[in-house]
């Protein structure tokens, strides 16, 4: 009986990766739990394959034709000791930077430790024989599909990175007989550059450039990436922590956030991925390129195609030189500018409408902070209000999306203010988040220059929203016991924060509705320097922070976005991307 390849999914995505990558040269040992990779790469002619009973020898061999090919080379073993016996020859790679490729054939991980024949650790290495060693599991979703993709490309990168070396895949199998599969399936590459390597061709089609949380642009900086947007006709997609205040930003959340509206504009040919982790998501994008001086695989998105290990600017100064006979356009930003204020106006249309919220309050301050100003974030629902909102290009805007959790950013937003007294620091931050961290206001170092508002709505707001796992799951009222943390912290004392605030030398207000926060919000926005510090604690109620965002989210209606939202609650996100598939033939 005639075999082609395994029908184990992650044996098809190795060997579709290691085509894609250029590795053709492999050194296989004889052994039963590589026989789904053997046999698979026994059927493609693309792969040279060589034999060498003893692994030892194997992996010397493997060296020797690295240095002379000066290509990737593969090895293959089966489970048990034969791994072990690589270990020389990886170290001599590992010295002299040889692109040596270790694929190890395991059974489950689980099986480690409980006494089953043939099954060794794997998961730690010696320090001096892998540049990078990954776990590909036995994928049965599409998640499991992607870490494989994810894991294999990253490995066969660092073949190459930085001079090179040796690197190991320790590959799951299950012994499954049937080799029946005729052609490989599509496994999306991941390609890596950096100085003095050949770039690919410049992106063409609708571009967009993904700004992560990221610190103070420099003049530089934002005056090449405006004069890529303007050769590219590009935008860049901005929110609270990108901190771009170029030319071109679109305050895309406003737009992306509309459940009934799905624009054909929004769905980009290319995106442009740079700074570091955020709490915006934009998966409408067929690729994706990541430029960042670290070189690392980050596929935030699922959808990375390329790396460039390198400084933004000179990516975008690069791209620029190639461009130089093109015309500047612009308009692909002003379809995105028109949609994003014909929705302002509609949210400034049903203000009165808005409960009074986290939502309405950014609503009505984001264009009133003082210039030069410094905002910092809590997590998450203050952070997803204020993205809505374009504030003004003076004033930069953070918040901690590196760990990501509610705590510590009080203190990070004193910190802050201690560079530079007489600026003001602003902080918008829920009450877990605030008594979480409520030990920072009274630090010793507090000064005068900190504005910091707690909404105060007596429990995890962000569990009653109804895109939470707790609303889908339809937990309702019963999230207010142990996942939503209601009853804590005073259960909304109108006198707890305030003593506290006042005893700690800080000027204290407080509202409970629009009419109380519009007669106080100046003398929480005004741009003098106060003698003291000041907290501004409102009070909201959970089931308005939810109808707020609710509003906000449906200002816009399309008739691709109603049919997505009906084919979205009858059918769900799997449903939804079983079709996205079976419509591309993948």
């Amino acid at each position: 009986m005639k075999t082609y390849y395994s029908v184990e999914k992650n044996v098809q995505i190795l060997i579709a990766l290691l085509k894609a990558h250029g590795i053709r040269k492999i050194v296989v040992s004889p052994g039963t739990t590589n026989i789904c990779l053997v046999a698979s790469l026994q059927f493609d002619s693309y792969f040279e394959l060589y034999s060498s009973a003893d692994e030892r020898s194997a992996a010397y061999m493997a060296c020797g034709l690295a240095a002379e090919s000066k290509e990737p080379v593969a090895i293959s073993c089966t489970g048990a000791t034969a791994s072990r016996n690589y270990i020389p020859a990886l170290t001599e790679a590992y010295y002299r930077k040889l692109p040596v490729l270790a694929i190890t054939s395991t059974r489950s991980i689980g099986q480690i430790g409980q006494n089953i024949d043939q099954v060794i650790d794997r998961t730690q290495l010696l320090n001096d024989i892998a540049r990078k060693s990954v776990q590909i599991p036995m994928p049965y979703s599409e998640e499991d599909i992607w870490e494989c993709n994810v894991k294999i490309n990253t490995a066969l990168i660092e073949l190459r990175r930085h001079g090179g070396g040796p690197v190991h895949i320790n590959l799951t199998t299950v012994y499954n007989p049937d080799f029946s599969v005729k052609e490989l399936p599509l496994a999306r590459a991941i390609q890596y550059y950096t100085y003095g390597d050949e770039l690919p061709s410049p992106p063409s089609g609708k571009i967009g450039i993904f700004v992560g949380a990221h610190l103070q642009w420099t003049d530089e900086l934002t005056a090449i990436v405006d004069l890529f947007c303007e050769k590219y006709n590009a935008v860049v997609l901005t929110d609270q922590t990108s901190n771009y205040r170029g030319k071109y930003g679109v305050w895309f959340n406003m737009i992306i956030q509309q459940k009934m509206s799905h624009p054909a504009f929004t769905e980009l040919d290319m995106m442009i991925h740079i700074g570091d982790i955020s709490a915006s998501y934009y998966g409408r994008t067929k690729q994706i390129w990541r430029i960042n001086p670290d070189g690392e695989v980050r596929d935030t998105f699922k959808s990375l195609s390329a790396v460039f290990e390198m400084d933004e600017a000179a990516f975008f100064s690069y791209y620029v030189e190639k461009a130089e006979d093109k015309n500047s356009r612009t308009d692909y930003y002003d379809k995105w500018n028109l949609v994003y204020n014909d929705l302002i106006e509609k949210a400034k249309c049903i203000s009165d409408a808005i409960p009074f919220s986290n939502a309405w309050i950014a609503q009505q301050i984001h264009s009133q902070l003082p210039e030069n100003c410094i905002l910092h974030l809590g997590i998450l629902n203050s952070l997803r209000c204020w993205n809505m909102y374009k504030i003004k290009n003076s004033i930069c805007s953070y918040s901690n999306t590196g760990g990501f959790g509610i705590d510590g950013g009080i203190s990070s937003l004193l910190g802050a203010s201690l560079v530079h007294p007489n600026k003001l620091y602003f902080g918008v931050v829920g009450d877990l988040a605030f008594f979480y961290d409520m030990n920072a206001i009274g630090n010793r170092h507090v000064g005068n220059n900190i504005r910091l508002m707690v909404i105060n709505n007596g429990l995890g707001t962000e569990f009653k929203n109804k895109m939470n796992l707790a609303s889908k799951a339809g937990i309702g009222d019963d999230v207010d016991a142990y996942i939503a943390a209601a009853g804590h912290y005073g259960q909304k004392s109108r006198e707890l924060v305030k003593h506290y605030a006042q005893d700690l030398g800080f000027i204290y207000f407080s509202a409970a509705s629009k009419e109380e926060f519009l007669e106080k919000k100046e003398m929480f926005l005004q741009d003098k320097m106060l003698d003291k510090s000041v907290l501004f604690e409102v009070f909201t109620y959970s089931q308005d922070e939810t109808e707020a965002l609710e509003l906000l989210q449906t200002l816009d209606t399309s008739p691709i976005g109603v049919a997505r939202s009906m084919a979205k609650n009858i059918l769900g996100e799997e449903g939804i991307h079983k079709i996205k598939k079976y419509i591309r033939g993948v």
